[in-house]
């Protein structure tokens, strides 16, 4: 795994070892930056559940002004100050928060993002939490989300968030399947 370009281009990622995380592979991410290049530069990046940050530390790379990035385990906290010494990025930022509850504080303190990345844990069981439509379903997701900005969610390829999203206000832009992945990317819905 390692960042595909930019400043940075070709360093490799730590990524920390657990069944918590499932970093976003270099396929993936290529294909995805390849469709939303032309609003990276400049951007503020909120990177959800950020893993190993590959996400954030990309759109970095690709010159976006800052990210941030939540996470809540410690040895992904470790890996993404790691990743982002190696790469020397500047304008990166990183919570130990819940995912979906920083929503709240984030909105509280008036940050504002032209990108959202969020790779949540997927829902394996019939009691686990769907933290994808927990996240569409926050209207502290819809308020941090600057005028014209994207949310970015991958979800397993046959969950489908398209009727859920627009019950809370947005729109797919896009959704690409990836073998057992599957990239959406939302935008408010016109009202």
């Amino acid at each position: 795994m390692r960042i595909i370009a930019g400043q940075s281009g070709g360093i490799p990622l730590r990524v920390p070892k657990g069944d918590f995380i499932r970093p976003t592979t270099d396929r993936v991410r290529t294909s995805l930056f390849d469709r939303i290049a032309a609003r990276v530069p400049g951007a503020a990046v909120l990177d959800l559940f950020a893993g190993c940050g590959a996400l954030g530390i990309e759109a970095l790379s690709r010159g976006a002004a800052r990210a941030t990035f939540v996470e809540r385990h410690n040895a992904a906290i470790d890996a993404i100050g790691s990743n982002l010494g190696k790469a020397r990025l500047d304008g990166g930022e990183i919570r130990k928060a819940d995912a979906v509850g920083v929503l709240k504080r984030l909105a509280a303190e008036g940050a504002r993002f032209d990108l959202i990345f969020a790779d949540p844990p997927y829902k394996n069981a019939e009691d686990d939490e769907d933290w994808g439509a927990a996240l569409l379903r926050s209207p502290h997701l819809a308020e941090i989300l600057a005028p014209g900005g994207l949310f970015v969610l991958e979800t397993r390829a046959g969950d489908d968030k398209e009727a859920e999203a627009a019950a809370h206000g947005w729109a797919a832009a896009s959704d690409t399947r990836y073998g057992t992945n599957r990239m959406w990317i939302f935008e408010r819905a016109a009202h």
